[in-house]
């Protein structure tokens, strides 16, 4: 039986997702350059997979997190994963900003949070792990506990995996850099020779110039 890693990474190259250009690189906000890119925001346009995205999440969350009270996306790949798993789990939703709005009421988490609340985290993507755990560093200075966080898709850097054990918060995705790429190199979507190109990258993401 595919494991969900494999069966949501298969789904991802399907409706191509997943993007491959060695020689001509991607620029992610990091700044780092990248020749793979993982646009997961294109489940939203499909039914099906937004379904199944959908239903993948809440069953992690109440397996792996069945005491979360809410739970927050994070702005704004993950607001609409989110709203729609706090939905289907019959949660309270917030998201949070990746700063505080500059007028209005100035907020920085979206939504009624109780404080003390136990929340879930919902994220899209994790490469660094930056503006993530900055969204569980707001709720938990907002007074709530953070129990974990589910994320579609993980590219796995050992800098993001220090971050969130530096953090002590939990991560569970539905797939990883590992499955997509065995997927994909299964199915013809990149050659052997790609796979080599992509795992020197890997290896030190933020000095790669392609």
């Amino acid at each position: 039986m595919k494991t969900l890693e494999k069966i949501f990474a298969g789904k991802l190259l399907k409706v191509k997702a997943i993007k491959l250009q060695p020689t001509n690189p991607f620029t992610w906000a990091s700044g780092w350059r990248s020749p793979f890119y993982c646009d997961n925001r294109k489940t939203l346009s499909y039914p099906d997979l937004r379904t199944f995205v959908k239903l993948e999440t809440a069953r992690l969350i109440m397996e792996r997190f069945p005491e979360a009270e809410a739970v927050a996306g994070v702005a704004t790949g993950a607001i609409p994963q989110g709203a729609m798993v706090a939905d289907t789990l019959s949660l309270p939703f917030v998201y949070v900003r990746s700063k505080p709005k500059d007028h209005g009421l100035e907020n920085l988490i979206e939504g009624d949070l109780k404080p003390g609340s136990k929340v879930v985290v919902v994220e899209d993507l994790i490469s660094t792990g930056g503006s993530s755990l900055k969204a569980v560093e707001a709720i938990r200075n907002y007074g709530c506990e953070v129990v974990g966080m589910v994320a579609s898709y993980t590219y796995g850097f050992d800098v993001a995996e220090k971050a969130f054990a530096d953090a002590k918060v939990k991560l569970v995705t539905l797939t990883n850099y590992e499955a997509v790429v065995a997927e994909a190199l299964r199915i013809g979507y990149i050659k052997e020779s790609d796979v080599e190109l992509l795992n020197e990258w890997r290896k030190n993401p933020s000095q790669w110039q392609g």
